[in-house]
């Protein structure tokens, strides 16, 4: 009954949306609270849960999209975006312009997580598409491939770090084999799918984008010579890969050398959570695309307050996404599933891929999905040899499948690039669980040789 409940929830949603033509905020709202009931929690529990789910993921993203915005819209409006837009065309040539954007996502999201990389790239990608006069979606949804990839299958992003953790997996060994199946997967769910997609929903390239993220991006053209350098503009965007990435090398420091209650340590750390990152990258361009361009307070201040009214609608939307992932959650529709596979006797590798998949589905969240799932299968592996980093490999694998209405990220692209419902399920969905799929077919050719 569980799933036949959230089955309809998502249909009536769907209605909501693509029939009715509600907002998607009111909608999502009413569906909450209908499953909430549905799924029986206690009416005196309903808000609670509801109040947690979007205070939760607004907690965790809210900050990062408000400084993130404004980093953006900073580097866009400093001209920054233009002068790096411009160089990485000069380097690749329109020609291959795409690959240049995936080579870059691939890179960044190695230390960035998805929303932050998201958040900061796509005002880049944006002046990408507008100086050779692309799709934004051409670009971008490869660029949404490299990051999401990444952050399913490489450490350090939390999920691959802690399932790694959970099933006592030599953290190395998933980062090697990561980037194994990592690469293929980038190619065949970024590039090549994006070609297919072109062609299943072709309104959805052709379309001038107006959604409230590309708008971050766009800026005056200025003359090239007028825009900061290369160095200064490139320095800025990548500022919070830097220090992600020194605070990531620091934390694995300290691990190896089991120091503990080190101020410089714990500065580090602080340093590297990503709300704390975005804010320092932020006031580094107040500095780099502002004050260093002759640009007064009173412009700097435009350009915050542009960017914040323009993702206003986005956060709300966020919100109340956590909360129907929140409803679904503590309505115990994971739990259903889990006692679907108690006792199985499948094989480790694909058993991990099916129930973290199964239960991405059902309640939207990628890394409930994929803890639960390392705490189902870690007793069903006993006196087995199966490789540990591949059961973890796995598991993330299936913990991405078919984003949908229940996951944040599919309303975080949807608003991003300005898509219809029906349109981010023939893209974003898609894409997902091609990553999926190859994440799972490239994990069991690896475990011929390993």
């Amino acid at each position: 009954m569980p799933l036949i409940i959230t089955a309809l929830g998502v249909a009536l949603l769907l209605l909501l949306i693509m029939k009715l033509k509600i907002n998607t905020f009111l909608s999502l709202a009413i569906v909450s609270f209908l499953l909430a009931v549905a799924l029986g929690i206690p009416l005196t529990e309903i808000v609670a849960a509801i109040e947690t789910g979007m205070g939760g993921t607004l907690g965790s993203v809210g900050l990062i999209f408000g400084f993130g915005a404004i980093l953006g819209k900073l580097i866009a409006d400093g001209g920054g975006a233009q002068r790096i837009s411009v160089t990485l065309i000069d380097i690749f040539g329109e020609k291959k312009i795409q690959w240049a954007v995936v080579l870059t996502a691939f890179i960044l999201g190695i230390a960035l997580f998805f929303e932050v990389g998201l958040v900061l790239l796509i005002p880049i990608v944006y002046q990408i598409a507008k100086q050779v006069n692309v799709s934004f979606l051409y670009l971008g949804l490869p660029m949404a491939t490299a990051l999401s990839v990444t952050h399913a299958f490489l450490p350090p992003h939390p999920g691959p770090t802690v399932i790694a953790g959970e099933y006592g997996a030599d953290i190395g060994m998933v980062l090697v084999y990561g980037f194994i199946i990592s690469i293929p997967t980038v190619i065949i769910a970024g590039p090549l799918f994006t070609k297919y997609a072109r062609k299943l929903v072709p309104e959805a390239f052709e379309k001038i984008n107006t959604s409230a993220m590309a708008s971050i991006g766009d800026a005056e053209q200025m003359l090239i010579e007028e825009t900061p350098g290369f160095f200064k503009s490139a320095l800025t965007a990548l500022f919070p890969v830097l220090l992600m990435g020194i605070a990531t090398i620091t934390n694995l420091l300290q691990e190896t050398t089991g120091v503990s209650g080190n101020a410089a340590f714990d500065f580090m750390a602080f340093i590297g959570q990503p709300t704390t990152t975005m804010f320092i990258s932020l006031l580094v361009a107040l500095y780099t695309m502002g004050i260093s361009q002759k640009r007064t307070m009173s412009q700097l201040m435009k350009s915050a307050e542009t960017s914040v009214k323009a993702i206003s609608m986005i956060l709300l939307i966020l919100g109340i996404s956590g909360s129907l992932k929140e409803v679904l959650i503590v309505g115990g529709v994971g739990d259903y599933v889990a006692q679907i596979f108690e006792g199985s006797s499948l094989s480790p590798l694909f058993l991990a891929w099916l129930i973290a998949a199964l239960m991405r589905v059902a309640q939207g969240s990628a890394t409930v999905a994929a803890l639960t799932t390392a705490g189902l299968v870690i007793p069903l592996m006993g006196g087995s040899d199966v490789n540990l980093a591949l059961m973890v490999l796995a598991t993330g694998a299936g913990s991405v499948i078919a984003s949908h209405v229940n996951d944040t990220g599919f309303w975080i692209v949807k608003e991003s690039f300005g898509l219809t419902v029906k349109e981010t399920f023939y893209t974003w969905t898609a894409l997902e669980t091609i990553i999926s799929v190859c994440g799972l077919v490239f994990v069991l050719l690896l475990s011929v040789f390993v």
